[in-house]
């Protein structure tokens, strides 16, 4: 643990109950305390500490508001936290500011400075598209143009789905010709009319003509594996159904954006910038 002298930076994911999403956050936290010389801790919001920790190399998962308080008993009161999440989510900006107001009533003095979110703020950095660019491009077939479906899970917060719209745009300018068409689909939406704004679903985009037969390259705009970015996960269902039901499409996925060794400067950025100039939250 990192001495209550200096901030404790914390690397922190959404956190899921499959183990491939908590070691690949460590892997990502270890290599970016190399990148900057700094001890960078790994927690999870929520989920991950259900994980057996046999599943885990031996030791459990830890969840941020467990891990603050035992951080705040043992004298530290300064973190700066680096959001392993692409954009604004709500897990951002409504459930964690809530449960760092209820620290704060024990720990009056507790500062926690919020870095920014992976694809920066008012407006994608370009990296992320470069790295989405290259996933494509790594599963290109020889000859052919495919389509592509920038797919992330659904967000119910609008400034996450129209990052999302936004970053799809690039990678379509970016890709040009190599490919037929670039659309923006969600892996799930919340039912209602009010969330129509993430449409299309996966599925239903699968259906639609330009994207049921032939390559499709699924541009996986997620960071870690798990239970639905992961090998078996839901995204790759949705699709193997989608080929069961049009014989003739065939389905490419992108790596998950956390396995890129690029990621690691994005994050080392974000951890500088928050570091001093981040407010506190």
């Amino acid at each position: 643990m990192s001495t209550p002298s200096r901030p404790v930076i914390l690397l922190v994911d959404n956190g899921s109950l499959e183990p491939a999403a908590t070691l690949g956050l460590r892997s990502l936290a270890a290599a970016l305390s190399v990148r900057t010389g700094r001890l960078i801790e790994p927690v999870s919001l929520l989920h991950s500490s259900a994980v057996p920790a046999e599943a885990l190399g031996g030791m459990p998962a830890e969840i941020l508001e467990p891990a603050l308080e035992q951080r705040l008993a043992a004298g530290v009161r300064e973190f700066v936290l680096v959001p392993l999440f692409l954009g604004p989510s709500g897990a951002l900006t409504d459930y964690l500011p809530k449960r760092l107001a209820r620290l704060k009533a024990k720990w009056p003095d507790l500062v926690v400075r919020l870095a920014a979110p992976v694809a920066g703020e008012g407006g994608c950095d370009p990296r992320v598209v470069d790295l989405l660019e290259e996933g494509v491009r790594g599963v290109l077939s020889a000859g052919g143009r495919p389509a592509v479906a920038l797919v992330d899970h659904g967000s119910p917060a609008r400034a996450v789905t129209a990052l999302r719209d936004e970053v799809a745009v690039a990678l379509r300018d970016r890709l040009g010709e190599a490919v037929r068409v670039v659309r923006a689909a969600s892996m799930e939406r919340r039912p209602g009319s009010e969330y129509a704004f993430a449409d299309p679903l996966l599925e239903h985009l699968l259906d639609a003509p330009g994207f049921d037969d032939g390559d499709v390259v699924i541009a996986m705009f997620f960071l870690l594996p798990g239970r639905h970015a992961g090998p078996a996960g839901d995204v790759a269902q949705i699709c193997a159904a989608a080929q069961g039901r049009h014989p003739g499409l065939r389905t490419l996925m992108t790596p998950t954006l956390g396995t890129h060794p690029g990621l690691i400067p994005i994050l080392a950025d974000r951890l500088a910038a928050g570091a001093v100039g981040a407010p506190r939250i």
